[in-house]
């Protein structure tokens, strides 16, 4: 049957994305592509209780149907655990519980553009966000970066060139996939060129708490006087993905507006999820459970990171982020990744290539590792293949 679909729909079955992670997946790979959390990590016997007191006092209520906005007792935790020490402003009607960054992302993209429209975002940014944009027709124009994340002089040249521009996309703490923190000057910057030109901000914020190293700054949205930015964040990367909860904080209408788009989706996120969530916030520290796990990532990374420059050839150059999950690496000269994933996988280990990450003209030679999923000597010996691998495609 030969199906007539919309023009939402991809015109090719080709998935890149989906093909790399299904080699990564083959038991003799070892795969530093991923970006998955340390299962270990998981607070299993806290949210056994949880499970436990909510059953007990709200069992028929959370396995009802809910609210599209989200779970009160969770809105008010996310108030007092993420937003307060995060210095952002915002009572339960400023937030929408979503399932997971992904849908925030898309009903966002939804929201805003049509066909043809413009969106703004870092390159390389997060590939899934490319994808959701160019789902809906977006016209997408690319900011460049440095160490310290999106150059404001690029931003506003970006603003001056496509003043239809609907949006503006960004992961301004460890980004996704270069790991960099933009600091505290430029995220002022950013915020008042975003409302000098009338654009909407789209802040994505899914690794911000896991910081190992460096002073934390507040998210951009700290810095919006005018309602300007919409904040978004996950539980998957604190507390565990397969819960698939988010939330979106921005101003009051348009969280009216975002609620009304995601009932037409799902009615609402998981119920039960919500409540487990908000009761194991209301019993447990948290801090203490993210500090655990920026110790371990710590650990992780600062091994990677040693390994990449005992086991690569000269000249290979890396990010060095202070929190996160990821190392972003770019090998000299002009390199097709993609036969160099070829060649990796063969010497059974894999990453991600840099090209997904590009909604434009990609760099050559990047790739995104990833250290949070394995442990030491998972590490050791798959950089030790990596660097191999590397120096063997280099010198064919």
């Amino acid at each position: 049957m030969k199906f007539n679909y919309s023009k939402h729909v991809p015109n090719t079955d080709n998935d890149a994305t989906g093909a790399i992670l299904a080699a990564a997946a083959d038991p003799k790979v070892i795969s530093l592509a991923g970006g998955l959390p340390a299962a270990e990590l998981f607070p299993v016997e806290d949210f056994r209780a949880s499970a436990n007191r909510v059953f007990d006092e709200h069992g028929a209520q959370a396995l009802q149907y809910g609210g599209a906005a989200g779970l009160p007792a969770l809105r008010e935790e996310i108030i007092r655990n993420f937003l307060k020490p995060r210095q952002v402003e915002g009572a339960v009607e400023n937030i929408a519980v979503t399932t997971g960054s992904e849908q925030a992302i898309e009903q966002i993209a939804k929201m805003f553009i049509n066909d043809g429209d413009t969106v703004l975002v870092e390159a390389p940014t997060y590939l899934c966000t490319v994808d959701a944009f160019k789902s809906f027709g977006a016209k997408i124009v690319t900011v460049a970066m440095d160490d310290d994340g999106m150059k404001m002089d690029a931003l506003e040249e970006a603003l001056k060139a496509h003043p239809e521009a609907k949006l503006i996309y960004t992961i301004p703490t460890f980004q996704n996939p270069t790991g960099r923190t933009m600091p505290v000057e430029r995220r002022e910057q950013f915020v008042k060129l975003a409302d000098k030109y009338g654009v909407p901000v789209l802040e994505d914020d899914p690794y911000g708490a896991i910081r190992y190293s460096g002073k934390a700054v507040p998210p951009l949205k700290h810095f919006d006087k005018t309602g300007n930015v919409i904040y978004m964040s996950s539980f998957s990367k604190i507390l565990a993905p397969g819960f698939r909860l988010g939330f979106v904080v921005a101003d009051e209408g348009f969280i009216k507006t975002f609620t009304i788009m995601k009932q037409i989706a799902d009615l609402h996120s998981d119920n039960f999820s919500q409540y487990l969530v908000a009761d194991y916030l209301a019993h447990n520290d948290v801090d203490a459970h993210i500090a655990k796990i920026s110790k371990l990532y710590q650990h992780r990374f600062e091994l990677m990171q040693s390994l990449i420059e005992s086991e690569f050839p000269a000249g290979v150059k890396h990010s060095n982020p202070e929190g996160g999950m990821f190392i972003w690496c770019q090998i000299p000269g002009d390199i097709d990744t993609q036969a160099l994933f070829d060649a990796c996988i063969k010497q059974g280990v894999a990453f991600v290539p840099g090209d997904p990450f590009y909604a434009g003209e990609s760099e050559s030679g990047t790739m995104r590792l990833n250290f949070s999923n394995v442990d030491d000597d998972t590490i050791r010996e798959g950089m030790k293949r990596l660097g191999a691998a590397i120096t063997k495609f280099l010198n064919k």
